[in-house]
């Protein structure tokens, strides 16, 4: 059973790679065996990534998702080391955190030019590579729990109504490139410590949130992720397309 998850061999990108779940995606990635492109803005980290696992297993390329000439640079790139893509990983994100009336057009705009427009130009780019190669591949959007459900008392219109846009994203996409042998699937995470969850974890408040309103009363851990990662990256779910699973301690069937 275990050779179902196995992504040993396979080139796989991660966007968002410098930091938090991104980073902790792409090392997953490796360790099961497949090479990785890591993707962000911040070019040390991403290299520092590249450069501990050799420049045979991990390449580094500076990339903002926002730009799509950066996005179709990522792609060629890749095909030009390792020769395919096989799995694709949107992590890269932003939010913004204020009530809407004070949040501007702008920064609404830019929330969702990195996380709705930005994941569909990686995705984009990437198909049409993964059309024209034996086996298609397997694109893995990150989206969030917050696209399923109303928050309120942390405010982010912006970041709620992206994620959203990402879950029906990933199931239109899953149903033009069903044919093709293109699997679109979701993870929607719920409360992780994060660089953009820092202030909610590192609060006695925010800590007492997540205490009260998830039924496993507490916050996810880094690992509790790399399952459903392999799960959705290998062959194990290759009967699995357009679906987004919520790992969220239990946040929204409550």
């Amino acid at each position: 059973m275990t050779d179902t998850f196995n992504v040993d061999g396979r080139v796989a990108i991660v966007t968002g790679a410098s930091s938090g779940l991104g980073a902790r995606f792409a090392r997953v990635l490796l360790e099961a065996g497949a090479r990785v492109v890591v993707a962000a803005r911040r070019a040390d980290r991403i290299s520092d990534l590249a450069d501990e696992f050799g420049a045979d297993r991990c390449l580094a390329v500076p990339t903002d998702v926002a730009d799509d000439a950066a996005v179709r640079n990522l792609i060629d790139t890749s095909v030009r080391r390792f020769g395919a893509v096989d799995i694709l990983v949107n992590n890269a994100g932003t939010t913004n955190v204020a009530p809407a009336l004070e949040e501007t057009d702008e920064v609404f705009r830019r929330v969702l030019d990195v996380n709705v427009v930005g994941v569909f130009s990686c995705c984009r780019a990437a198909g049409r590579v993964m059309l024209g190669q034996p086996g298609g591949g397997s694109i893995v959007n990150v989206a969030s729990a917050v696209g399923f459900v109303g928050v309120g008392r942390i405010p982010q219109a912006a970041y709620a109504a992206s994620k959203g846009a990402v879950v029906s994203l990933t199931r239109e996409l899953a149903a033009q490139w069903a044919r093709e042998g293109i699997r679109v699937n979701a993870i929607a995470p719920g409360w992780f410590p994060t660089e953009m969850t820092t202030g909610l974890f590192n609060d006695e408040k925010g800590l007492r949130y997540i205490e009260r309103t998830v039924p496993m009363r507490r916050g996810g851990r880094d690992s509790e992720l790399d399952g459903v990662l392999l799960f959705l990256a290998s062959d194990a779910s290759s009967y699995v397309t357009g679906q987004s699973i919520l790992v969220d301690g239990g946040w929204t069937i409550v």
